[in-house]
């Protein structure tokens, strides 16, 4: 077998959303994605394309792809992940070992211009059934480190109730809100395991300038100055919806301030979401959370009737000291 190893292209997007499809076919993680996401992902102002994306091409066929970038800041270490994956035809033939070893190269490369000075660690995320990445990780020395829960809340069952704390008021997303919201969003994951801080451009290029951002499914906790105290933002999959039949809410971040919390303002947030979602013809929502998450965020979550589905974990490798 001889392949070719290149550089992903923007010609290469409709190849590269097949080549996922088959992968979710057989490993069934829940994740779809259509052209339009792969290529917001290819247009990230953060991924050197020629640098951070390696494709191998079998007679004209995609059959695997990696994928890392930088963060857009970094704080005591930037931790990059690599992401891809190998076609399911291809698998134990060293194509998935080969992208391994390409990123331990190409990593600390794109991190030192970024960052220089700063350590850096190389983070693998996988599905916690995926014996074969846990094993291709621990073949270069990487550990797992932290696990995370994907959960999900059916919508035709009764939905909680939580009321405010006074003072207090929900509203949908504005754009004259953006930064705030920004704000709000940097400041209450301060101390989020592995979360650094959005600058405006990230924000935009990851979280609401993206075809799946939902502003009238996005909502905001006020306070009676104006002034933004928590946030939940949300993002509609429409690739979720064409694989498996059912319209899904993804709850892509939910923060409150610090000053704010054990108040119930996320509890509120979410009952007032949920609510929305249905009226939206939503049939489910989701959402994920680290599993050690320090907040508190997975009792909220089961209070609210989420419950757990996939389980993933991350990997990771220090590569600059």
């Amino acid at each position: 077998m001889t392949l070719k190893w290149v550089p992903l292209t923007a010609g290469d997007i409709d190849a590269w959303a097949e080549l996922l499809a088959a992968i979710e076919d057989v490993d069934q993680t829940g994740e779809n994605y259509d052209v339009d996401a792969l290529a917001e992902l290819l247009a990230n102002p953060l991924l050197d394309r020629a640098e951070g994306t390696l494709a191998a091409w079998d007679s004209g066929r995609l059959v695997a792809v990696g994928v890392t970038m930088v963060r857009p800041t970094a704080a005591s270490v930037h931790q990059m992940s690599l992401w891809g994956g190998v076609h399911p035809e291809y698998r134990r033939r060293g194509l998935g070992r080969h992208l391994l070893g390409w990123a331990i190269g190409a990593t600390p490369v794109l991190h030192e211009r970024r960052f220089p000075g700063q350590p850096l660690e190389l983070h693998l995320h996988a599905d916690s059934r995926n014996e074969g990445a846990r094993a291709l990780a621990a073949s270069v020395g990487m550990s797992p480190v932290r696990w995370f829960h994907e959960m999900t809340r059916d919508l035709s069952a009764d939905l909680p109730e939580h009321s405010l704390p006074d003072g207090l008021k929900i509203v949908t997303y504005r754009d004259d809100l953006e930064d705030a919201v920004r704000g709000v969003r940097n400041l209450s994951f301060v101390d989020h395991w592995g979360s650094v801080e959005h600058t405006a451009e990230s924000w935009r290029a990851a979280i609401i300038g993206v075809k799946a951002f939902r502003p009238e499914g996005s909502f905001v906790a006020q306070d009676e100055s104006g002034a933004s105290v928590g946030i939940l933002i949300t993002h509609y999959h429409g690739a979720d919806t064409e694989a498996t039949g059912i319209r899904e809410a993804w709850i892509q971040i939910i923060g409150t301030l610090r000053e704010w919390r054990g108040r119930g303002v996320a509890s509120a947030l979410l009952a007032h979401a949920l609510a929305e979602f249905r009226a939206q013809g939503y049939q489910r929502a989701g959402l994920g959370v680290d599993a050690d998450n320090s907040t508190g965020a997975l009792g909220v979550y089961t209070r609210a009737g989420f419950e757990i589905g996939h389980r993933a974990v991350t990997h990771a490798l220090p590569l600059v000291p």
